[in-house]
């Protein structure tokens, strides 16, 4: 009888982002100066004040991080309508910082700053929706609100507008369509839409099969530091499709996604050091990275015999 080893595994999943949130605190030149002023324009009830003051408190930036003084100040600039803090409300109700966690009122403060026009909320909004999380789960809503974002050139939008189109929820499914938003916002520079792209290039749907433009866009993805872009061009080297075949370069990749943490490069970097291929054949690794990725409930592929 013959003992038929396992293969590696292409990660196949589409990635889709988390929940946005405009926390970018204001740049620190005069730190000190500028809380004090800021502090002062908050508490005369100016709303973009309240609105950084809130950020500050978010970030630890100049302040000690406090959830809590987030909340109040993000309440205070939501209250005056102010779309931002809305928005960044409805987060803390959804991660449940500062605040008991409410999906209900996530949904409500995300709507309040959607209808405003604001991107992230909108987009957020839509996530509510996908995910059925303090509303019933709706794709058509999801579709409705990804498509305002996108449409404002919001790249998780696009991108998840993508997966939409991908999967055909909540809208006819339609790969060409995948392909259009999933090229919006790789070329906006988003890590995740560029593995998506990669993965429709390396499965040919909704363009033409072409291995050397998902080595492209999956080397972009992984640069930015994307496990399973990583975890993909490493099995595109290992195999040679795409590019000169090279097991080190594999062996190179699949350490990166798995020292991330990500189970399927561990399993296969747990199988280059079984066959010591790119590395001196070494079980002992390759038990270590096996077991890594078993412990994240990966199931191993049994060996087969015949």
């Amino acid at each position: 009888m013959k003992n038929i080893g396992p293969v590696l595994v292409l990660a196949l999943c589409l990635a889709s982002p988390a929940f946005a949130q405009n926390a970018t605190a204001p740049a620190p030149t005069n730190q000190e100066a500028t809380l004090r002023d800021m502090r002062a324009a908050a508490e005369r009830g100016d709303a973009h004040a309240q609105y950084n003051l809130g950020v500050m408190y978010d970030n630890g930036q100049g302040v000690a991080q406090d959830d809590a003084q987030a909340l109040a100040w993000y309440r205070k600039a939501a209250d005056q309508g102010y779309a931002l803090a809305q928005n960044d409300l409805g987060v803390m109700y959804k991660n449940g910082q500062g605040i008991a966690r409410d999906d209900a009122q996530a949904v409500a403060w995300f709507r309040k700053a959607a209808d405003q026009g604001e991107a992230l909320a909108q987009y957020n909004l839509g996530l509510m929706y996908k995910d059925g999380r303090g509303v019933a789960q709706d794709y058509t809503q999801a579709i409705t609100w990804y498509r305002k974002a996108a449409d404002q050139g919001y790249a998780l939008a696009q991108n998840n507008l993508g997966l939409m189109y991908k999967s055909g929820s909540g809208v006819a499914q339609d790969d060409t369509q995948a392909v259009a938003w999933f090229r919006k916002a790789a070329d906006q520079g988003r890590a995740i839409a560029r593995y998506n792209l990669g993965l429709m290039y390396e499965d040919g749907r909704g363009v033409a099969r072409d291995d050397a433009q998902a080595v492209a866009w999956y080397r972009k993805a992984a640069e930015q530091g994307h496990a399973l872009a990583q975890n993909n061009l490493g099995v595109m080297s290992k195999d040679g499709r795409g590019l000169t075949q090279d097991d080190v370069q594999a062996v190179a990749w699949f350490r990166e996604a798995a020292n991330q943490g990500e189970a399927v490069g561990q399993y296969n970097l747990g199988l280059m050091y079984k066959d010591g291929r790119g590395v001196a054949q070494d079980y002992t690794p390759a038990i270590t990275w096996y077991r890594k990725a078993a412990d994240q409930g990966m199931l191993l592929p049994k060996t087969i015999w015949v």
